[in-house]
């Protein structure tokens, strides 16, 4: 049965999928093995090789442009980003194996994450009528993908913006546990199933499974809640899997918007993992390889055992932006009557080795243009520049800048109301260390570079025993160290791996955080106001919505009663703020309200 993966939620799409024929492969795709056949005598064995190419965490990247520092994009590594590029390699992979021995699949979180995403999500939105089509859909149709599953930033902008991507793609979205919330049958399509053809004229059918992050239902439960719902990456492995062999799959490729390490951001506010690709590996027999998403990481190999067959099934990450495509080899033999999987190997390609695809470019450079536009536009003007460089270590005016911020739409919202006389707190987090507001003329561009992501903002009430415990687990970011001798700023953050984005500062009390004390006992003199915070206080805490939601699993904050939200995105409110103010200035919000001791000794 055919499947309309254009139908939204409500008239869920059934359970089928439709296959696509490939034409015939390359001459050097087919190999014969003699083998012994127990009597002296040999058979000849049918080989077939082909090649699965796979992208992840493209984030709304075309080009290899940075839209924050308005040049192309660098960085310390010297990598590359953008479908432009990623089309190069793709031509050269499809010219060395023969394009019909070839597929190409992504593995989610898509449109979301550049200001070229933002602009065609909310400027020029793609749901107008007569709206533009999303240039991430030109692109990834004009290189021909076959495929891509749902990441959880396909959700961020709502699901009308995405439906109306998906019906822009000439392939199908995949999510095969993005499911509706009443009747829980596939929202997206499941899977795909391709067939493939070896130069002998025979089948060779590649299903291709789409699995999704169950960490939607807390992340952009604003959009989703009660319309759709996210079970677990293995649970629905389980269920599909089998179904795809029994329909005479030959080789199950899924592709995972899941990273590897099994653990969760949310800790157990959902039964379902995060980062499961591998879980999925070891635990659902029948398949043979993934490609993973979500982590942003490099993973050009790893093999896991599957507990139930000893079959090996190897995993692969290219990294994000479009930076690497990876490469699945695979080699099938045609024995007893049927295909088998005869061995599979994955490997990265780099896109800085390649120019980027003129095609591509030329085929949105007025869209290019358009953005580079609207993001160099002046909005403000500020008295000196703020840097994000010492952020994660010393209270910085930049962090300071987005909180105070934060608070004061907070405070004019909730104006009038019953909580109008509670004081409002603020968190902030650093996002980049390259961040920066110049001094002088304020662009869109450098406000979006201070607010990358497309949080939105919100007000929990939280008590001051709360406080302290939401300070505490953050405070948990910094490496324990001993009294006595030089400090080096580089090396005590980011204990036990805890990012940048999960560490937060809060603006409207001061405090000290003991880094010389073991994790949980590091808050010292949290004062408001001059006075010890009482622990019964109440206070307001403006908060964005990944962290409100569980992002990052701090204490008490998810279930804190939540007195006010917006759907518009932190980035939009700092820029309407400068917008009106015209001046920002650092008199106004900058000041030290929290250091870090050693022993009670100041670190800097």
């Amino acid at each position: 049965m055919s499947l309309d993966r254009r139908k939204f939620v409500g008239g869920s799409v059934v359970t089928g999928a439709g296959v696509a024929l490939a034409g015939a492969p390359a001459a050097e795709a087919v190999a014969a093995v003699r083998v012994p056949d127990g009597r002296g005598h040999g058979h000849r064995h049918e080989r077939y090789a082909f090649t699965v190419m796979g992208t992840t965490d493209l984030h709304g990247n075309v080009f290899n442009w940075d839209y924050a520092t308005d040049a192309e994009f660098d960085d310390a590594d010297h990598n590359d980003v953008g479908l432009a590029k990623i089309s190069t390699l793709v031509s050269g992979v499809r010219r060395e194996k023969g394009r019909h021995n070839t597929l190409l699949i992504d593995a989610g979180d898509t449109i979301q994450g550049t200001q070229l995403a933002y602009y065609y999500a909310k400027v020029d939105p793609i749901t107008d009528p007569h709206g533009p089509v999303h240039p991430m859909a030109r692109a990834m149709n004009a290189i021909g993908y076959d495929a891509a599953a749902l990441g959880n930033h396909e959700f961020n902008y709502g699901i009308p913006v995405l439906r109306k991507f998906e019906e822009s793609c000439d392939f199908p979205l995949l999510g095969a546990n993005a499911v509706d919330a009443k009747s829980l049958r596939p929202a997206f399509r499941p899977y795909v199933m391709k067939r493939l053809r070896s130069p002998h004229g025979r089948e060779v059918r590649v299903a291709v499974l789409g699995l999704t992050n169950p960490g939607i239902a807390l992340w952009d439960r604003a959009h989703v809640q009660g319309k759709l719902a996210f079970p677990g990456l293995v649970e629905q492995a389980a269920k599909w899997v089998p179904k795809l062999r029994s329909m005479g799959a030959d080789v199950v490729v899924v592709a995972a918007h899941s990273g590897m390490s099994g653990s969760s951001s949310y800790g157990d506010q959902l039964p379902y993992v995060e980062n499961a690709a591998a879980l999925v590996a070891e635990q659902v027999p029948g398949i043979d390889a993934i490609l993973v998403g979500h982590a942003h990481v490099e993973v050009p190999e790893r093999r896991v055992v599957n507990k139930a067959t000893g079959r090996e099934v190897v995993l692969s990450e290219p990294l994000k932006w479009g930076q690497r495509l990876t490469l699945f080899d695979v080699v099938v033999e045609w024995r007893r009557g049927r295909w088998e999987v005869d061995s599979v190997g994955s490997r990265v390609l780099n896109a800085n080795t390649v120019a980027e695809d003129a095609r591509i470019t030329g085929l949105l450079r007025a869209e290019h243009r358009k953005v580079v536009a609207y993001v160099n536009r002046v909005i403000g003007w500020s008295k000196a520049e703020m840097t994000a460089a010492e952020a994660p270590v010393k209270d910085a005016p930049i962090l300071d800048f987005i909180a105070f911020v934060q608070a004061e739409v907070v405070r004019r919202a909730l104006a009038g109301s019953e909580f109008a006389a509670l004081p409002v707190l603020s968190q902030a987090s650093c996002f980049s260390r390259t961040a920066r507001v110049p001094e002088g003329d304020v662009t869109i561009r450098s406000m979006a570079a201070l607010y990358p992501f497309d949080n939105t903002l919100e007000a929990r009430v939280l008590t001051g025993a709360q406080l302290r415990d939401y300070l505490e687990f953050s405070a948990r970011y910094y490496v324990r160290t001993t009294s006595g001798g030089p400090v080096d700023p580089s090396g005590i953050t980011n204990a036990d791996g805890t990012p940048d984005y999960n560490y937060d500062v809060v603006r409207g009390v001061s405090y000290e955080i003991d880094i010389a004390q073991p994790a949980g006992r590091r808050i010292g003199k949290l004062m408001f106001g001059g006075k010890p915070v009482d622990d019964a206080a109440r206070f307001v805490l403006a908060v964005n919505n990944y962290r409100a939601s569980g992002g990052g699993n701090f204490p008490h904050v998810a279930k804190a009663q939540q007195v006010w939200s917006t759907s518009d995105e932190i980035r939009n409110l700092i820029i309407g703020w400068v917008q009106e103010a015209k001046v920002i200035d650092g008199a106004e919000f900058a000041s030290a309200d929290w250091r870090l001791t050693r022993d009670g000794v100041p670190v800097f």
